[in-house]
């Protein structure tokens, strides 16, 4: 009686501390997230005071404060159009779009079970940019006025998605078939761009070549409107599925015999992720490595659960967006380089340290 009674306080003893040890690792995922979102509102208040006009970092907060409290704070008026206006609106398009781009390059990296998947890999940046093709040389678009080009980028970009997706569900969703499919519509779409370009005259040419490097430029406070309305309904969606990402880490036949409909989560996810692409790309243009780099980065420091990997995939996505259109301001000032070449520069080898630095073996293998 007195062994079972030892045996059985041991064995509470042990789970006492392996739910202690879970409980403190879980802790300390949440307060990586929260020191990341911390270290973005500071690199916003930064970012906002770099630029021709002197402002500091106590006039650019109290700038954005006196727009929550009027009257409560004495801003000079020039400096609250400049910081609310035109710096502010890139600063938070900048933030969303990483976010995305992380968020998307997250559960992509997971229904297709490949560490270089991105939200790119499915061709919808080259999808996106045949329709900018399209538009510059054709003067053919959905839409008109300031919409010309973005309604036709994300027109293209979806209908890109939509023929992957198709092609997939008569094929069978398999990982391996949607990265194939996303190759080949990838090089089709690309070739279909380069010939436009080899018709286009130097206007339309220069229009292409400027979309297609990425910038943050075209953000204002409409655009931003729509982009996070896009987000307000699907980033939810996509979080509903972190679980079953969590379970088809294990293979289709796995989550199969658990209730998982691998296929038919791989096909909802691309669908999604492909709306939120879809959405960022017509703003931003090409913007590289962010849905690449990220979800590494975050695998990395949180390990592979998906209820935290997700998040976590786009704060930091957001964190390295804004950081590197920071660096592509004001490095050859007045001079701004754009915001995709910038990511690419600073990518490369970040990601190739990532890659000799990261543990051999990841989720997928």
């Amino acid at each position: 009686m007195g062994k079972t009674v030892r045996r059985s306080t041991t064995r509470s003893g042990k789970r006492s501390k392996m739910q202690e040890a879970r409980d403190s690792f879980v802790f300390a995922r949440y307060f990586f997230m929260l020191a990341i979102v911390a270290l973005i509102v500071l690199l916003a208040g930064f970012i906002i005071t770099l630029g021709p006009l002197d402002i500091s970092v106590a006039d650019a907060y109290r700038a954005l404060l006196s727009r929550a409290f009027p009257g409560a704070f004495q801003v000079d008026p020039l400096t609250e159009r400049v910081v609310w206006n035109i710096r502010f609106p890139r600063i938070v398009g900048g933030i969303l779009a990483g976010f995305g781009l992380g968020v998307c390059g997250c559960v992509m990296q997971a229904v297709l079970k490949n560490p270089l998947a991105s939200p790119f890999t499915l061709g919808i940046s080259s999808g996106a940019q045949f329709g900018i093709a399209v538009a510059a040389v054709l003067g053919i678009s959905v839409f008109g006025g300031p919409y010309l080009l973005i309604g036709n980028a994300f027109l293209f970009a979806l209908l890109c998605s939509a023929f992957i997706i198709g092609l997939a569900s008569v094929k069978g969703a398999s990982s391996e078939t949607l990265i194939l499919a996303g190759i080949a519509v990838n090089y089709f779409f690309t070739a279909m761009s380069q010939l436009f370009r080899y018709f286009a005259d130097d206007e339309q040419l220069r229009l292409m070549t400027s979309w297609g490097m990425g910038d943050l430029a075209a953000f204002s406070w409409s655009k931003i409107y729509i982009i996070f309305g896009v987000f307000a309904v699907c980033m939810p969606l996509l979080m509903l599925k972190a679980w079953d990402l969590n379970i088809m880490a294990s293979g289709d036949e796995t989550a199969k015999s658990i209730g998982v409909n691998a296929e038919r989560v791989r096909v909802y996810i691309l669908v999604i992720s492909s709306l939120v692409v879809a959405t960022v790309v017509c703003f931003t243009g090409t913007i590289a490595f962010i849905g690449l780099v990220a979800p590494h980065m975050a695998r990395m420091i949180l390990g592979g659960d998906h209820r935290f990997l997700i998040p976590a995939s786009g704060i930091l996505g957001a964190s390295v967006l804004i950081a590197a259109d920071g660096v592509a301001m004001n490095i050859i000032a007045p001079t701004v380089i754009p915001t995709g070449i910038m990511t690419s520069v600073i990518g490369v080898p970040f990601f190739m340290y990532l890659m000799l630095k990261g543990r051999r073996k990841e989720f997928w293998t």
